[in-house]
């Protein structure tokens, strides 16, 4: 060990090591110098390869896998055979096979909504009041019946149990976010506890550290972020002198190592947290609200009030240049293998006031021509019984609706067979609905790349599954 400028080497590297949250705040010194050259926002890697017709993405996902006969894919089959073996030449595929039983139909009604006709359940009814605004896709297919590989699938595009970059970490490395305040990447999961697999869902993987999503605590309004608030005992001329110091020693690490990208990465997320400490209070201050926006989302119900939440501060979030807001369910409240009527109906209660409010606000704004909004799940459920009367899981033909974003409107696209088991027309992989969303955001996903391990990777990789954009869900 030797000293140098009045500082111990081996010192020197602990503290640049240890100084996360001593940066937050202090990195501001070279953001002040930076903001007026980026005052529109940061600049993603790739930037757009064409045209787009959507700026920004807002996620519903909801974990479990929702029952699309019950909510979106009406079976009048299903229902006439209800209770009778199942009649396919195979049997219907299930996680749990042993507990497979006949076949079981939904109790819900369905009707015809708005001027497209298209028939949703009527436990979905806000949903329904949106049918004009929505391409509703019933011919989902997946690799898996697994939770856990479904979801790697769904956010990753890869089934393989490795931490690969998510559908959000790619659009913020190529096209970056639209505020320089704030992440291009949030993630607002619920207040109870994170859904299965965890932060993997929002993992940037292998891309540079800046690209993972950054999750806002909902539950804790004071706290959004946590580790963002300067400690009370850090301020005044210490705390510029310590800003100073940090700033210069970080340069001068990042100068003797310039292949360091995860120094890099750090630096770059802590000029972010720099500038989130001003902006984050007044992006989720929803007492900014009226109270007719605020009961268009349901916070003044229990049973949406946190979903309604999520919903609105994602409104919020991408009114302010966020390029992709996950909302995600705690644990997987779709997964409905007992009892599915009573549980898929009281999932549908909390969310699909708030879902449909998304849209709803977002057009009255004159937001939605820019915004596409994904409500989807991993997989479906089975069209056979497990046990007495719940639902296994079934990769095979499920539902998502789409909207906004030059979207289709008002459209129907794919179906499935008789009992809702088998996608059998316009048939859509989990791989197509990524390269879709992609084209809309103008990126081509047979182009955005990143270099990784001397092999050019993406998140449509030709290696693995063929993907294709659907053209028919745009307009």
């Amino acid at each position: 060990m030797s000293y140098q400028n009045g500082i111990l080497k081996a010192d020197r590297r602990v503290f640049l090591g240890r100084s996360a949250v001593g940066l937050l705040g202090s990195i501001a010194v070279s953001w002040l110098t930076q903001r007026n050259a980026n005052a529109s926002g940061s600049i993603g890697a790739t930037g757009l390869h064409h045209a787009p017709t959507a700026e920004r993405i807002v996620c519903l996902f909801q974990n479990g896998g929702p029952s699309q006969m019950d909510l979106f894919d009406e079976k009048p089959e299903l229902v006439r055979l209800n209770g009778k073996p199942y009649p396919g030449q195979n049997k219907v595929e299930t996680l749990s096979p042993s507990a497979s039983g006949n076949l079981l139909g939904s109790p819900f009604r369905f009707w015809p909504r708005g001027e497209c006709g298209m028939r949703l359940s009527e436990i979905i009814p806000h949903i329904a009041g949106i049918a004009d605004e929505i391409s509703l896709v019933r011919s989902m297919t997946t690799e898996s019946v697994c939770h856990e590989t479904a979801l790697r699938i769904a956010h990753s595009g890869h089934p393989l149990a490795t931490d690969r970059p998510s559908f959000g970490s790619w659009l913020s490395y190529g096209l970056g976010s639209g505020n320089q305040d704030l992440p291009a990447f949030v993630v607002l999961p619920d207040p109870g506890g994170l859904p299965i697999n965890g932060t993997l869902n929002w993992s940037s993987g292998w891309l540079p550290a800046q690209h993972q999503g950054t999750p806002f605590s909902i539950g804790n309004s004071s706290v959004p972020v946590l580790n963002l608030r300067t400690p009370d005992r850090l301020a005044g001329q210490a705390r510029a002198r310590q800003l100073q110091l940090v700033l210069q020693l970080n340069r001068e690490h990042a100068s003797r190592f310039p292949e360091n990208t995860d120094l890099e990465a750090r630096l770059h997320d802590f000029e972010t947290a720099a500038r989130m400490q001003s902006a984050v209070p007044g992006a989720v201050d929803l007492n900014q609200e009226t109270r007719d926006t605020r009961q268009l989302y349901g916070l003044d119900c229990p049973a949406t009030q946190a979903y309604g939440t999520r919903c609105l501060l994602a409104r919020r979030l991408i009114e302010r240049g966020v390029r992709f807001v996950g909302v995600y369910l705690k644990d997987q409240p779709w997964d409905t293998h007992a009892d599915n009527a009573s549980a898929t109906r009281k999932v549908a209660a909390g969310i699909d006031q708030p879902s449909a409010a998304l849209v709803r606000d977002l057009k009255q704004r004159g937001l939605l021509d820019s915004t596409l909004v994904v409500w989807m799940g991993e997989f479906g459920r089975t069209p056979v019984s497990q046990g007495a009367n719940g639902r296994d899981h079934s990769r095979r033909g499920f539902s998502l609706w789409l909207a906004g974003g030059g979207i289709k409107s008002g459209y129907v696209h794919g179906a499935t067979d008789e009992f809702g088991y088998e996608s059998v027309t316009e048939i859509v992989t989990m791989h197509d609905l990524h390269a879709t969303l992609l084209h809309a955001l103008g990126l081509d996903h047979q182009r955005l790349a990143f270099d990784h391990e001397g092999r050019a990777e993406k998140l449509t990789d030709p290696d693995l599954t063929r993907a294709n954009v659907i053209r028919k869900l745009l307009v």
